[in-house]
């Protein structure tokens, strides 16, 4: 007979209506406890429970079908009932194998069998087969294969299921040599589909890197016999393991499937704090904390079981007479062997601490993996580093950190294996620390690692690349700790300096870098570069310390790139730049910068009065300068901004001035494409704003539709926020925009602000990717300064995109958020 699969009803055989009805009713029963007679069940008892229910009812109609012991006939599951991991809504994976039985006979139990289950609307994936058909489809078929490597016999004739068993088994083993290209092949495309669980916002738990079909393809792997099933980890290392890595992404799976009340593989953001307190994990950070944990464990172990089976492949043809790999030395007691670093024959881990740091490096110069085996050695033999660490010690652990992107995968491998935390205690704090605004691409020990690797291409830019790349490493080791992450930084660099044994003034310079790795990005976008005293603020932060400002420099660049796109670009970097010339002037010794004069020719403008427009190209490739002339009225800087917006010009920032009853108003300016408009059009729409003939909100949020395509313009991914600063200056306020940008926003801004009678004395505006951080100087004065800020709060608020409103999800039970 043929075979069929599929989860339509095919057939002519007599139906079994409801059959399946009491199996549906016990699955739904099991799913809603709670009540006192019948408890919820936590989700690995839930799958066990599901399992024997399954099985149960297969049993029970596999011996009302006939299907016995010497019937010829046997029922095969593979999937997750065949690996005991039945979730609550998973496809029921079925084979009917069948031998020398009549073909109408077999076709009517079939009917019988799959019947019920379509008619309980449980999904199912079926097939009927003889054993050399199975066989047949699993060689043909890499997936199929894979399935039937988790087959286990469920009820009927055992002989005929372990001849299915064993015979793919068997043909799994001897045939992996021409398989195993495709295997990486497929597991690579699922992965790039699929992305990486660790750092998805919304991971697939299934087909995500480091998810469960990765698991499945180590039990594969460990069935052709060329590794273990779970290679290198033990329940020691961080995490517990590969074992409680592959629970917990079960128990998260369990849960998405009993919280979306169907099969789901991706857990959604909204569905993230249920699970997370389900499971009695936390909020959705401390499950994503979980998951990450797990996936990169996970990740690992594929790693070093594809490496580990690809290096017991059976040789064919000449290759049998090739000579065993040659062992090149790299370092002292660390050679290459076989394409990965390994320990040389004489080395002693137990008498030689360094040695972990020494196969580390040469791992991250070379490019080669440590093998899992060297890894394992050297955790269980060893020993500590004293303290303060040897000159030798910390020169490998800096030749680690200057490798470039090689420290990535050396020091993850040594942090899964529980290596890196012996040398860095402190870091079990932010490994897999996941981020907390949507800017970051990393969860914070990633990022760490990424900053390093940026670092160590800007290391000639430094007098001291050692402390920079050891800021890098730890700038952000204070976050997942009570209070500012800087400053609880700074004082454990300060202790690990010591441990690391850098001189006293070097243990101060790092944690003084640690201390004060935010001050110039935040301070050139969020301050008046031009006012002496945003200088001189950075200075006396500094205490006057050239170095420190030079690795400070560098290190923001580092930190930038590695925290996601968009962060780092030519205005930031220019920002960043003049704030540090500007502060080298002051610590050489000469008079404090003041506001650039304004230009001779645009005085003799502003003193005739009138509006005028000028426009020259700036500093970077595609940036303007666009300079506006006009009689100082409220509302003029919302005028220019917006008749910019809708030239499609960017605002990257802008700087107000003034001569008598003129505003003279300058904009850095950037075209979103092409070239910039003449600045005489640009002149005669600003006359026309100014005189109310141009209704710009409407203009704008026309643009707007436009751009966004149709309808009202599209909700923020997260939260606006505001930060209020006080100033030197009585009766004025800086007021830090953190938001997402939108045509016009400054225009709109600058609006709600004279609505307010808040007066811009400066504005900073710089555009990171689609999220905006925007400082204004703004002047309140009078007695209900506070009133005022309530009142400027709402206006902006009203402008800015904000998320959508949370509304139910109509596909999920009523207990969803």
């Amino acid at each position: 007979m043929g075979s069929s699969s599929g989860n339509g009803k095919q057939g002519n055989g007599e139906r079994v209506s409801n059959g399946a009805a009491d199996l549906v009713a016990a699955r739904d029963q099991l799913l809603d406890g709670g009540m006192p007679r019948n408890p919820r069940l936590d989700a690995e008892s839930l799958r066990s429970a599901l399992v024997d229910l399954f099985e149960l009812w297969l049993t029970s109609k596999g011996a009302e079908l006939g299907i016995t012991a010497d019937s010829g006939l046997a029922v095969v599951a593979v999937g997750g009932l065949g690996r005991r991991e039945m979730l609550p809504y998973s496809d029921l994976d079925l084979v009917l194998l069948h031998d020398d039985v009549d073909p109408a006979r077999v076709a009517e139990v079939a009917d019988q069998l799959w019947y019920p289950l379509w008619d309980a609307h449980i999904k199912l994936d079926h097939s009927v087969r003889t054993v050399p058909q199975a066989l047949r489809v699993a060689n043909d078929d890499l997936i199929a294969a894979l399935g039937m490597l988790e087959a286990r016999h469920i009820v009927g004739d055992v002989e005929l299921s372990n001849l299915l068993i064993g015979g793919v088994r068997r043909e799994w083993r001897t045939g992996i040599r021409n398989r195993f290209d495709d295997l990486i092949a497929q597991a690579q495309a699922r992965w790039q589909r699929s992305g990486e669980i660790a750092h998805r916002a919304e991971p697939d738990l299934k087909n995500g890197r480091g998810g469960l079909r990765d698991i499945q393809l180590l039990d594969a792997l460990a069935v052709a016999q060329l590794t273990d099933a779970m290679p290198g980890l033990g329940p020691d290392v961080p995490g517990g393991g590969v074992k409680q890595a592959q629970r917990r992404l079960l128990d998260v799976r369990t849960e998405l499937h009993r919280v979306a009340g169907r099969s789901r593989d991706q857990l959604r953001a909204q569905d993230a704090d249920e699970i997370g307190a389900a499971l009695r994990i936390g909020d959705r950070f401390d499950l994503a904390r979980t998951l990450s944990d797990s996936a990169r464990t996970v990740s690992y172990s594929v790693d070093v079981g594809l490496r580990t089976a690809a290096n017991a492949l059976p040789r064919r043809g000449l290759a049998r007479l090739r000579r065993m790999p040659v062992r090149r030395p790299l370092d002292e007691g660390v050679v290459e062997h076989a394409g990965e670093v390994v320990l040389a024959r004489d080395a002693r881990p137990q008498r030689d601490p360094g040695l972990i740091l020494r196969v580390a490096a040469a791992s991250a110069q070379t490019g080669l993996p440590m093998s899992a085996t060297t890894l394992n050695r050297l955790s269980e033999d060893a020993p500590e580093l004293r303290e303060p660490w040897p000159k030798d010690a910390l020169n490998d652990l800096l030749v680690l950190l200057g490798a470039g992107r090689g420290v990535i995968d050396a020091i993850e491998a040594l942090d899964r294996t529980g290596l890196w935390g012996r040398l860095l205690p402190e870091w079990g704090a932010v490994r897999d620390l996941p981020p907390r605004d949507a800017l970051h691409t990393w969860t914070v020990d990633r990022h760490l690692m990424e900053t390093v690797a940026y670092a160590s291409g800007l290391s000639t830019r430094v007098g001291r690349p050692d402390l920079l790349l050891l800021g890098a490493l730890l700038h952000d080791i204070g976050k997942g700790r009570a209070g500012d992450h800087s400053v609880v930084g700074a004082e454990l660099a300060t202790h690990i300096g010591r441990r690391l044994g850098l001189w006293p003034s070097d243990v101060g310079t790092l944690s003084a870098v640690v201390r004060h790795h935010l001050l110039l990005p935040e301070t050139a976008t969020r301050r008046d570069l031009a006012d002496p005293e945003t200088v001189q603020l950075v200075v006396d932060a500094l205490d006057g310390d050239v170095q420190l400002l030079e690795l400070l420099h560098t290190l923001a660049e580092a930190d930038s790139l590695a925290t996601g796109p968009g962060v780092w670009g030519d205005w930031k970097a220019s920002l960043i730049g003049d704030l540090v010339r500007r502060c080298r002037t002051v610590m050489a010794g000469f008079e404090l910068p003041t506001p650039e004069p304004i230009a001779p020719e645009l005085l003799a403008k502003a003193a005739a009065g009138g509006v005028h427009v000028d426009l020259k190209p700036g500093e970077g490739k595609y940036t303007y300068v666009v300079t506006v002339i006009a009689p100082d009225a409220p509302g003029l800087l919302s005028d220019a901004a917006g008749v910019l917006a809708l030239h499609s010009l960017r605002v990257l920032s802008a700087a107000l001035g003034g001569e008598g009853a003129s505003a003279v108003n300058t904009f850095v300016v950037s075209p979103k494409f092409g070239d910039p408009p003449d600045a005489g059009l640009l002149r005669q729409e600003l006359i026309r704003a100014i005189a109310g003939d141009l209704d710009l909100p409407a203009l704008l949020a026309k643009r707007e539709r436009e751009a966004s395509g149709a309808g009202p313009s599209p909700y923020a991914q997260a939260q606006p926020r505001m930060i209020w600063s006080p100033t030197s200056t009585p009766g004025q306020l800086i007021l830090e925009l953190r938001a997402e940008d939108r045509v016009g926003l400054l225009s709109r801004l600058a609006a709600a602000f004279a609505a307010c009678g808040a007066n811009v004395r400066w504005a900073k505006v710089v555009t990171m990717g689609s999220a905006v951080v925007d400082a204004f100087c703004l002047e309140l004065g009078g007695e209900d300064a506070a009133q005022r800020r309530d009142a400027i709060e709402k206006a902006v608020l009203d402008v800015v995109p904000r998320p959508a409103p949370k509304t139910p999800d109509p596909a999920l039970p009523d207990s969803a958020p």
